[in-house]
């Protein structure tokens, strides 16, 4: 759609240059996509049988990531995985990839491009196609919207309203460490010499949060394992935090849940930042979103299956909790054996 004003000042990124080069180089001829970059609308084949699956995320300079501690390469990775795991969330497959950009005219087309090579560095291992999109230019930061489309067998998605009561809670990989590695981005430079006793913390460790922020791993593998062999009754990635994702599946469900503190999975890495700035690992776990990682529920007859089949995989799992009945409430167990109210600590995007 074309603007119903004039820009007063020239963009250093010429359009129709940008799409040639994107055309160029993502534009892959696949017997899949009929007309991708460089038209009007981009035209696929859908494959019998499926269902398609379409998720669509929206990331903005100041909100979603700094550009002072973040490269370009980065925050298109970051933007990728936060669609991919929508998609791993459904247990689905991702194929095709459309991106709108508006962007500031003092970016340049290297800035642009750069932005791509994450966004694509992420996709490339599971084949994803890019087919088209959208630029702008901005008189307010980076606007990033990028749409996912994919597939899953009918009849085996995986939605948030499945759990039932006496099922599972079990979470994939680590929790926490993406909130510690962006608090480490974020600290100031004056800190370690302040506070040189505690602030210390291993080359190893810091470098390990710092990709866990800047460079998640969707479980795409784990989500599509999940739905194929119908172990999860329900599921959800953890991009705002446990605390509050925990709720939807509950809301959805109609249910409650009790969530063991002392079984929640927290790396060496995040246990040693945690330790080194005085701060609750737990509460790392609880409030940290953006790790990526699928929390989902499982039915007691299939515990002992799913978790002889995850060993096999390598697929690291933890349960973590019991769901229960709505009555019950959501509700955390302490180290010390004792129950109480969870509070919602999760990141909310209009506050």
């Amino acid at each position: 759609m074309a603007p119903t004003y004039r820009l007063r000042t020239r963009s250093t990124v010429h359009e129709f240059d940008l799409i040639h080069a994107l055309r160029k180089q993502y534009n892959l001829r696949t017997p899949s996509v009929i007309r991708g970059i460089g038209d009007d609308a981009a035209v696929i084949t859908s494959k019998a049988g499926q269902w398609t699956v379409l998720t669509t995320d929206l990331l903005t300079e100041g909100i979603h990531f700094d550009l002072r501690t973040a490269t370009m390469a980065d925050i298109g990775f970051r933007a990728a995985a936060a669609n991919l795991s929508d998609i791993a969330a459904m247990g689905g497959t991702p194929h095709y990839l459309l991106v709108a950009l508006a962007f500031p005219r003092t970016a340049s087309k290297q800035h642009v491009l750069q932005l791509y090579r994450g966004m694509m560095a992420a996709c490339r291992p599971h084949r994803i196609r890019l087919i088209g999109g959208d630029t702008s230019a901005s008189n307010g930061g980076w606007f990033i919207s990028l749409t996912l489309i994919g597939t899953v067998l009918p009849r085996k998605a995986l939605f948030r309203n499945g759990a039932q009561i006496g099922d599972s809670l079990y979470v994939t990989g680590t929790i926490g460490d993406a909130l510690a590695g962006l608090k480490l981005l974020n600290e100031p430079p004056a800190r370690v010499t302040r506070h040189s006793r505690t602030a210390t913390l291993s080359v190893r460790h810091r470098q390990f949060l710092i990709e866990r922020h800047l460079r998640p791993t969707a479980r795409v593998a784990e989500g599509q394992w999940l739905s194929t062999h119908r172990f999860a009754t329900s599921a959800i990635d953890i991009s705002d935090g446990l605390s509050g994702d925990l709720r939807h599946i509950c809301e959805e469900s109609h249910v409650g849940v009790e969530v063991n503190l002392g079984a929640l999975p927290l790396s060496p890495a995040c246990r040693a930042y945690a330790a080194s700035r005085k701060l609750d690992p737990m509460n790392l776990a609880m409030t940290g979103g953006e790790d990526y990682e699928l929390l989902f529920t499982v039915s007691p007859h299939q515990r002992r299956r799913l978790e002889r089949a995850a060993l096999t995989r390598g697929f690291p799992l933890t349960c973590i909790g019991e769901i229960h009945s709505s009555r019950f409430g959501i509700q955390a167990l302490s180290l010390q054996g004792k129950r109480h109210r969870l509070a919602n600590t999760s990141y909310t995007h209009f506050t």
